[in-house]
């Protein structure tokens, strides 16, 4: 194209962020070098909602939500970036259009005269591993040239698969995939971020695209998408770069206690019923990361934040990509090194391990077809789950007669979130503890609902949570109604998300059935009218849902001779 002025275009997907993003980083270079000046390429920021999952049957609100404050914030960063002639595009840096990528990406490519695109690839979800194939085969034909890039993990999953086998198996256990990343080194750096005035971009790109596609003149708003929730009510803040890089360094060095939050993060053991417990002296209900932001900045968190050592609320900001694990990586491991000198605690319960964690679920999610069904998984139990979609509907719909089981879930559907605590309980009712129904089911509800939902985590930890896959101490459950009973005596979870409980005494919120009817009056709940009757006996369900369990481990026992299975083992309730 000789030295014709062309664009290319940095096509935003998960790594909605300016730092530590090698697509922009390249597509900036390459642009500087390409003539100088007025002879420089431009670049287009893009990002194509598709419409498969602007809606609220795929994508809850909390969920979206976050989405578009990201891209708004994304959007602010990208303008702190922008070259001397484009000072006015400030509020239009981003490109944001709705459509599916094969229709628009070619039509941008026509229109605006695109020589490269750069963007981070999909390495896990088989929806975006085909979408990215799709897309560089039209590029091909297009003579468009293509650049590709692994940094929504710490390494290049593709890479850490041929380190772990020779036919690219990954590690089935966190000890062995440690042993891999022994091998392997350190992840590669995060590249610096692009300098101020580095970015040329297509002024007015939107209007030239308002005619085919929709939204190209801004970020749309939740009511622009067709999503009908009267309010929000996810606790973890913000979405955006800005954002969450505040709450990462928050995390990090937690105000006057200087690192004593990551030197002590021990594997999360705060409560889930302890989230609404009263704050001391104003009888406020505390929420887990209010609090976990305000201990940030407190000279006691321990007092201060209930959540101690717990949480950083920095996975929603990992998914989509906001704040860079390598990133955040790095600047732990400095704090680490060079500040604690050794005296920390380590993984996989370790802030570095969680960290780990998310990385070794990913590496199976890539070296695992079929990783979110259980039918031709490789590494998951094939075991005879009941279909029922009668009991899975109560389930979903905090219609389950266990209050603290109810709770959860509303929690879940109202805010967006829930507590990992909260989260095993739920599964393990769902699944191996109570219903018998099939994680895939549980894991379709979360990846809807969950605002931090990640696909390859959200597939490991229900296959975990289920006993299916890298945890086999099926005979562990969850009690519906025991097990939050060691947190909070009081019930004050429960009261604030059933409402209908709120004035049930305490002895009887978790089991109200139990209240003799004369209480139940007096509480205006009846059960059975007011608020369900339990929908299994958990005693009886749980010793049947076990005989089940034996049964597929048996069956897988006889086909794998040696394997982990130890069958006829007796429930144990928490």
């Amino acid at each position: 194209m000789g030295n014709e002025a062309t664009t290319s275009i940095v096509w935003f997907r998960k790594g909605l962020r300016i730092h530590d993003n090698p697509a922009l980083s390249e597509a900036l270079i390459d642009a500087k070098n390409f003539g100088g000046g007025d002879e420089s390429k431009k670049v287009l920021p893009l990002f194509i909602l598709d419409p498969w999952f602007c809606n609220e049957k795929s994508v809850g609100a909390n969920r979206m939500n976050f989405l578009l404050q990201s891209l708004t914030n994304l959007n602010e960063n990208l303008g702190s970036l922008l070259s001397i002639e484009n000072v006015n595009d400030a509020n239009n840096c981003l490109t944001v259009v709705q459509g599916k990528p094969k229709d628009v990406l070619p039509n941008v490519i026509k229109k605006f005269n695109v020589s490269s695109i750069y963007f981070e690839k999909e390495q896990v979800e088989p929806f975006g591993k085909q979408r990215d194939e799709e897309i560089i085969e039209m590029c091909k034909k297009l003579n468009v040239d293509v650049n590709t890039y692994a940094s929504h993990t710490l390494y290049d999953q593709e890479f850490l698969l041929s380190k772990a086998s020779a036919k690219g198996i990954p590690p089935s256990t966190m000890g062995a995939f440690q042993k891999v990343l022994a091998n392997v080194g350190e992840p590669p750096s995060p590249v610096p971020e692009p300098p101020k005035n580095s970015l040329r971009v297509i002024a007015n790109a939107g209007d030239a695209l308002s005619k085919e596609f929709k939204y190209a003149n801004g970020i749309p708003t939740l009511e622009d998408l067709g999503y009908k929730a009267k309010s929000l009510s996810f606790k973890g803040g913000k979405g955006g770069e800005t954002e969450g890089l505040r709450r990462m360094r928050g995390a990090l060095c937690r105000g006057g206690d200087g690192y004593k939050y990551v030197q002590e993060f021990a594997k999360p053991q705060s409560s889930p019923c302890q989230l609404f417990a009263k704050e001391k002296g104003s009888g406020k209900a505390l929420n887990p990361f209010e609090m976990a932001k305000k201990a940030s900045s407190s000279s006691s968190p321990k007092e201060e934040s209930l959540l101690w050592p717990s949480t950083t609320a920095l996975s929603p900001h990992l998914k989509f990509g906001t704040v860079s694990v390598r990133q955040f990586y790095f600047e732990l491991q400095d704090i680490l090194k060079n500040e604690l000198k050794g005296k920390h605690t380590n993984p996989p319960t370790s802030l570095m391990g969680q960290i780990l964690w998310r990385e070794f679920y990913y590496v199976n999610a890539c070296g695992t077809p079929n990783y979110d069904k259980m039918v031709g998984n490789r590494i998951c139990k094939q075991i005879k789950w009941k279909h029922d979609p009668e009991n899975l509907a109560k389930w979903e719909n905090a219609q389950t007669g266990f209050p603290w089981i109810d709770a959860a879930m509303t929690q879940l559907k109202e805010e967006g979130g829930m507590h990992h605590l909260a989260r095993h309980a739920v599964a393990c009712f769902l699944t191996r503890g109570d219903l018998f129904i099939s994680w895939e089911e549980g894991a379709r509800v979360f990846d809807r609902d969950l605002v931090d939902a990640d696909w390859a985590l959200n597939n490991g930890n229900w296959m975990w949570l289920s006993a299916s896959s890298f945890f086999y101490q099926y005979f562990r459950v969850y009690g519906p109604h025991s097990f939050a009973k060691k947190y909070d005596k009081e019930g004050a979870y429960v009261k604030h998300f059933l409402p209908v409980l709120k004035d049930m005494p305490s002895k009887y919120v978790y089991e109200p059935w139990t209240a003799p009817l004369e209480v139940q009056k007096k509480a205006g709940c009846i059960v059975g009218v007011d608020y369900p009757k339990p929908m299994v006996d958990h005693a009886i369900a749980s010793k049947q849902c076990m005989a089940w369990m034996n049964e597929a481990y048996a069956a897988g026992k006889e086909k794998k001779s040696g394997g982990e299975e130890k069958s006829n083992k007796k429930a144990k309730t928490k």
